[in-house]
């Protein structure tokens, strides 16, 4: 990017500081405008790096003469302040994509509504047990402009939401990664499901011929919307159903191929991560690795010996024979399915919070087999009832989380397994669904 420019950053969370931090290392003249009130961590960092800011508003005259405006995921195309930087035909673009013009290591982008924590975090494992330099960035670790800022990387592991991709120009990642597309953050693109895939699609419209893009066939949605899309990269399919000619699929109950350019190029025995999810996030994962020529031993012994997200079916404690299972991560419906489809005991769950236009119905098969109590944790929990109160013997409400786990022990049995797997947003009882997840395993730890 040529020249000095007169940057705007909209919002002053971990995304606007570390845009803010890179333009300002890169000599532009920037400053930040928040509309809430910022973090202290920020606000002081902001003043640390001498960076102007304003909070609490945004200064529209300032805004509008810039050259460039650099918006947070977070804030919504429908905002006053957007439409008017619209109408002035003013550039915007999303911190990914300013971070992009500035980076010179090669870029595993991963996005998809569920799975993508995991899978970035486990390339990331794989690239630094291979030796390889690659930082952890995008919606875990810090963002992508801010680690640039502070020190360059040959290979950046990046989870992108649907919400950075919105507003990309040129972002093109070596390999792109999808993980899946259901129903999420509806609300945000006026309730359309095409308009969600669309946007996650985006990961891979810059990508050429010498680029990678690695999809999951068994997934329905990706399937029909991929058909109609325009796909430069080569393509990687990964599945547990079929066999494919380029990717991975599962061959044997615990064998699994990795096919590059139609020949068998290695198989794994081992993953160290449990449950059907996990087993396409860990194929995927070891296809990355190949292509990035990581050798075969070093990505057995990675998947083998790679250790579970915080919050995604992460075992908690086992107390009198019952499991505690926390997958507060599990914010909306088909990563519940994929929890509860990976019980093999009895469970308790634990479900509720905010109800995004949740479709429960999928889960009623699951539920039957698997479910044989539902303790509700929610401000408004109607909807939990009316679907699963004529489908398990016992549904009950709780008031808080310690209250939901003390109900979940009493009722339990040697064998059993509690799982925390809301299906919701958290913000009704929680800060998030970190807090929520923390939440839960204290009140493990008390009983």
């Amino acid at each position: 990017m040529n020249g000095k420019l007169n940057i705007s950053i909209l919002g002053g969370g971990e995304s606007g500081y570390g845009a803010a931090l890179l333009a300002h290392v890169q000599g532009h003249n920037v400053w930040l405008s928040d509309g809430g009130s910022l973090k202290s961590k920020y606000r002081q960092a902001l003043q640390k790096e001498g960076i102007p800011y304003e909070e609490g508003g945004h200064d529209e005259a300032k805004i509008l003469a810039s050259d460039l405006v650099i918006k947070s995921p977070g804030i919504p195309e429908k905002a006053l302040i957007i439409k008017k930087l619209r109408a002035a035909e003013i550039s915007i673009i999303s911190e990914i994509e300013f971070a992009y013009r500035y980076c010179e290591g090669k870029i595993i982008a991963i996005t998809g509504t569920n799975g993508k924590t995991t899978v970035t975090k486990l390339i990331h494992y794989l690239l630094v047990n291979a030796g390889l330099d690659c930082a952890l960035v995008g919606n875990i670790g810090d963002s992508f402009a801010k680690s640039l800022a502070l020190e360059k990387h040959d290979y950046y592991a990046l989870e992108v939401s649907s919400f950075q991709l919105d507003d990309i120009v040129d972002f093109k990642p070596y390999i792109s990664i999808l993980t899946n597309i259901t129903e999420d953050h509806l609300d945000r693109y006026d309730y359309s499901i095409d308009n969600y895939a669309a946007a996650k699609l985006r990961i891979f419209e810059n990508q050429s011929p010498e680029d990678h893009f690695i999809y999951c066939a068994d997934d329905a949605l990706s399937l029909s919307y991929l058909k109609k899309a325009k796909v430069d990269a080569q393509q990687w399919a990964i599945s547990l159903e079929s066999e494919v000619e380029n990717g991975a699929f599962q061959a044997s109950e615990n064998n699994y191929k990795i096919i590059i350019n139609k020949q068998e190029d290695m198989d794994i025995n081992e993953l160290a991560l449990q449950g059907k999810h996990n087993r396409y996030n860990s194929l995927a994962s070891g296809v990355a690795g190949r292509l990035l020529n990581i050798r075969k031993e070093s990505i057995r012994e990675s998947l083998s010996s790679f250790e579970s997200v915080e919050h995604r079916l992460e075992p908690v404690l086992e107390i009198y024979g019952i499991n505690f299972i926390n997958d507060s991560k599990a914010t909306n419906v088909n990563s519940t399915w994929y929890a509860l489809e990976s019980m093999q005991n009895p469970t308790i769950w634990i479900a509720g919070g905010v109800d995004k236009g949740n479709d429960y119905s999928q889960l009623i098969p699951l539920v039957k087999n698997n479910v044989k109590a539902l303790i509700c944790l929610g401000v408004d929990n109607e909807k939990l009832h009316k679907e699963f109160d004529p489908v398990i013997p016992m549904v009950i409400d709780a008031a808080n989380m310690d209250e939901a786990v003390r109900m979940a022990y009493k009722m339990g049995e040697k064998g059993d397994n509690v799982l925390l797997s809301p299906a919701c947003a958290s913000f009704d009882l929680f800060e998030n669904y970190e807090d929520r997840g923390r939440q839960f395993k204290a009140a493990v730890r008390k009983l």
